[in-house]
């Protein structure tokens, strides 16, 4: 594999067009796995069924993405004409390409309609291509690069691709006495400082007049405000008091962080710890040289109390859950949080055998040659 160091020597550069190809069908597999891994936890109970169609919804905007990116980036390392780059990774805090690249994405994704109206449609680069292999003898590679660009161009006018901020949406979950709403609200982010998707989920009660999402007023107030807040480095318990206190009439009883990634991988990553030892020493073959980890926080609230609002009347606000016995105590500013793991049954073997510290309460979802998970 070509690397291209940065100044920080923390992102590479694929520049190699097998290596780039693997890399995409690696994430293309393990994007598919963690369906099979939201099945079988609703099987479990740990999810229900709208939570697993939501986070399967960003799944599948994060494999469009990567389809998008695979495609722009399909000659990578090919004599094209033109000078494009290539797909730059994090290679030591994520696995993940790095925020930058789906900034750019997303910049394209505003001119793609001008993009594939300036440009010859896909049968009419084929048809040029197999003129230049039949007529002139050579491999049409610059005409293959329009035809990677055209499709490119057209995978990001179809949308539905994970950005750097997917705003909030809120679905409605049901109705309580006393004539409140519940909502479901959630968002994404691709986080720039780790280079890593994180999905929230918020659940809440409406006692405005006008429901939430039909209130004018408020509800892009919430959207600004969560996505303002949608920060890795802030604690649960902050973006649910701050939210708590800037909106009265919307009560958040329980708040959920998906953090998906870092994705381990020997031949692309260079992460430190246990999961590099053990993908070392598995020596998988090629697809199944990874690990991908995922951290589930979550924040619920205890108990309801009330406060002063002015002169004559009160508000409610939420005691939040902080569990005392995590890691750090209440540092951790989280009801409770899961790490869980991905692997193949190589690596899982390995890691069984070796039982590195710090693994015994994480929960493992291995992988199996024909693509059962199973949970461990």
């Amino acid at each position: 594999m070509t690397e291209t160091k940065d100044l920080s020597h923390d992102h590479v550069g694929l520049s190699d067009t097998f290596a780039s190809r693997r890399y995409f069908r690696k994430f293309e597999g393990i994007m598919a796995h963690m369906l099979h891994v939201a099945g079988v936890m609703e099987a479990e109970g740990a999810l229900d069924s709208d939570e697993v169609a939501i986070l399967t919804r960003y799944a599948a905007k994060l494999t469009h993405t990567f389809r998008a990116l695979s495609l722009k980036y399909l000659l990578v390392g090919r004599e094209t004409g033109r000078f494009f780059g290539s797909l730059t990774i994090d290679r030591r805090d994520s696995g993940f390409p790095v925020a930058d690249e789906i900034m750019t994405m997303a910049n394209d994704a505003q001119q793609a309609a001008a993009h594939l109206a300036q440009t010859a449609s896909p049968e009419e680069l084929k048809d040029q291509m197999v003129q230049t292999i039949l007529g002139d003898r050579v491999i049409p590679t610059k005409l293959q690069f329009a035809l990677s660009q055209r499709l490119y161009y057209e995978e990001l006018a179809k949308g539905d691709l994970f950005w750097v901020r997917n705003d909030p949406q809120a679905e409605w979950t049901g109705n309580m006495p006393g004539g409140r709403r519940t909502f479901r609200v959630h968002w994404a982010t691709y986080d720039s400082q780790v280079n890593l998707p994180v999905i929230y989920l918020l659940e809440l009660e409406d006692s405005g007049r006008i429901a939430l999402p039909k209130d004018e007023r408020r509800w892009p107030e919430v959207q600004a405000h969560l996505s303002a807040q949608a920060l890795g480095g802030l604690k649960l318990v902050t973006i649910a008091r701050g939210f708590d206190s800037d909106f009265d009439d919307l009560h958040p009883k329980r708040l959920r962080r998906f953090h998906v990634g870092p994705m381990y991988s020997h031949a692309y990553t260079q992460q430190a710890g246990p999961l590099r030892e053990v993908l070392a020493e598995a020596r998988a073959p090629e697809g199944q040289d990874w690990a991908l980890v995922w951290t589930e926080e979550e924040l619920i609230s205890d108990r309801v109390i009330e406060e002063k609002s002015g002169w004559f009347s009160t508000v409610e606000r939420e005691v939040f859950a902080l569990d005392p016995f995590a890691g750090k105590g209440q540092d951790l500013g989280a009801t409770r949080t899961q790490r869980s793991i991905i692997l193949p049954q190589r690596p899982f073997q390995v890691l069984e055998e070796k039982q590195p510290a710090g693994f015994g309460s994480v929960q493992k979802f291995v992988v199996s040659p024909q693509g059962r998970v199973l949970q461990y």
